[in-house]
């Protein structure tokens, strides 16, 4: 497997966030400056709440399939190899992680397996247009973990998926839960959310070598990331995290995540979230209190380790 220097390109863009220069100019930035080799584009499912059954994905909140393939035939034609991580959300804020129902069904009360069902429609679709505009990878979903449980759906959403997709297909489970997940032998690659804090990765990281070993699968953390604010490097999960602006403690996180990922010869890459359609000015930096690195001290870090990392 090819070492992954990947970005995630603004996931959960809207109709039209892909449809101009700035976007496709952004994009090229975003290899020249980083050395990245791979790009994951995360189109926006929606559903009302957590317990809501229906997935949309063809509202103005998501980009147009249109937009899509023509940003995956840009992202190629740049050299970067491609990612689709179909992902889905909920409308009032909740985060996806909590969407769940009954165990045993009830009537007039919301069931998986109508859940699953919209849902499979919903990754089927994208892995077809994976499929027709060649992307590398495609990964099913992202930080389901109330879900990981129905080992039965999954295998079938996997097999659905492969039905109409022939590439190498992954599913990015959330932080410390990579142990959990009962069904890795049915994807080729294992992959989660890696927003471990900064002085946690080698315990964390010979927690999931033991996971690795278990299904002898590849694994890269398709998502990590930590924002530049202070307090963050502590729990670079916690997206609400206030403070002063951190461009240093940005900066020695990603140089301590980059540093220990790259010394285990079975991690495979990472994906660091994420880099914006929408480019700000060096001279904002400071406001710009977030996951983004264009322009500050943490993309240089970047920078030098995908640059001297062989692929």
């Amino acid at each position: 497997m090819e070492y992954i220097k990947g970005f995630t390109f603004a996931p959960f863009a809207g109709a039209g966030d892909f449809d101009t220069t700035e976007a496709r100019e952004s994009l090229r930035l975003m290899k020249e400056r980083t050395g990245a080799n791979f790009v994951t584009f995360v189109p926006g499912g929606l559903q009302k709440t957590a317990h809501s059954e229906d997935i949309l994905y063809t509202t103005d909140r998501t980009m147009t399939d249109d937009e899509l393939c023509n940003m995956i035939d840009y992202a190629k034609k740049l050299g970067l190899r491609v990612a689709l991580k179909p992902t889905v959300n909920c409308m009032d804020g909740t985060w996806r992680a909590f969407i769940s129902f009954f165990d045993e069904d009830v009537v007039c009360e919301p069931k998986w397996g109508n859940w699953f069902k919209s849902y499979t429609d919903f990754q089927v679709h994208y892995a077809r247009i994976a499929k027709e505009h060649g992307c590398e990878l495609f990964i099913a979903g992202c930080e389901l973990v109330m879900s990981e449980h129905r080992e039965k759906e999954w295998r079938d959403v996997i097999a659905a998926i492969r039905s109409v997709y022939d590439g190498a297909v992954s599913y990015n489970t959330d932080k410390y839960q990579e142990h959990n997940v009962s069904w890795w032998d049915c994807v080729d690659i294992i992959s989660s959310s890696g927003y471990y804090p900064l002085t946690d990765w080698d315990r964390q990281l010979d927690r999931i070598e033991a996971v690795v070993e278990k299904y002898n699968k590849p694994f890269f953390f398709a998502e990590t990331g930590c924002m530049s604010v202070a307090g963050s490097p502590e729990v670079p999960n916690n997206w609400e995290v206030k403070g002063e602006s951190d461009l240093d403690g940005h900066a020695v996180w990603f140089d301590e995540m980059l540093s220990k990922c790259m010394k285990r010869p079975w991690l495979k890459g990472v994906c660091i979230w994420s880099w914006s359609n929408h480019l700000y000015d060096e001279a904002d930096i400071n406001n710009q209190k977030n996951y983004e690195v264009y322009l500050k001290p943490a993309e240089r870090v970047i920078n030098a380790y995908y640059c001297n990392k062989e692929a």
